[in-house]
């Protein structure tokens, strides 16, 4: 597998985390051309009032979408991983009403919008599974709106590690029920609305329950029901198509 294959491999293994694909279509998104780019940490991918006219794949890192308000404070909505296309709205909307930044050095791959385009009407099922792709984005917000209206503070991050070992194991980045975390207790703040010392004493809280391990930017779960229960999970928002036990 040549470069860019390895690169879109990534786009390709989301997509069928949710449904098959067929081999006409895996061999058009191999034949989609890619801008290759390596982000530093904490860098913008694309910003609040940009009208871009590419979409950008993550090939490997993590990415997080945010908005800061006029009072300067930075409000996280997601975290996304290899494989997703956090700005593919940009495809129909003009402006970005929100930015997209790095949150590790990641190797990006930036899909023009007219090769985007055009893959869908010559391939109108890709174009259903893009699609399908942005409504589970929209399922992880309305989850994330639960979490901030109704969970407490230990229930809010014990649903999000929930969410991401589910999301980094379908596209095969979980080994052991353990993966990279790099998100920082600030960040889990920002996208909490929670102080750094209560994010702080909840991470405690579930190394005390015995719920998970975490040290040195790694996250292992060592009780998935307990963490599930914690959390109120249930996986079924992120609509994949494996759904065997963890």
């Amino acid at each position: 597998m040549d470069a860019l294959h390895h690169h879109t491999a990534a786009l390709i293994r989301k997509l069928e985390s949710t449904a098959p694909l067929a081999p006409e279509e895996k061999a058009a998104l191999l034949r989609l051309p890619l801008r290759l780019k390596t982000v530093a940490t904490h860098q913008d991918i694309v910003r609040a009032g940009d009208s871009p006219s590419e979409s950008c794949l993550i090939v490997a890192g993590f990415a997080y979408r945010y908005i800061v308000t006029a009072e300067g404070k930075r409000q996280i909505l997601s975290f996304h991983i290899s494989g997703d296309i956090p700005d593919l709205q940009s495809l129909h909307l003009d402006v970005m009403d929100h930015s997209l930044a790095t949150l590790v050095p990641s190797h990006l791959a930036f899909i023009p919008h007219d090769d985007l385009r055009s893959l869908t009407r010559h391939h109108p099922r890709l174009g259903d599974l893009l699609w399908r792709d942005t409504l589970i984005d929209a399922a992880v917000f309305r989850q994330w709106m639960v979490g901030l209206g109704r969970r407490d503070a230990y229930g809010r991050i014990a649903h999000l590690l929930c969410e991401l070992l589910v999301r980094l194991r379908a596209v095969e980045l979980v080994e052991d029920h353990a993966f990279t975390l790099p998100v920082t207790q600030a960040e889990l703040g920002d996208a909490f609305g929670l102080s750094t010392v209560h994010v702080n004493r909840v991470l405690q809280d579930l190394r005390g329950n015995g719920l998970i391990t975490l040290q040195g930017g790694s996250l292992k779960v060592l009780d998935w029901e307990g963490l599930q229960r914690a959390g109120e999970f249930d996986p079924t928002y992120l609509h994949l198509a494996k759904k065997e036990a963890l």
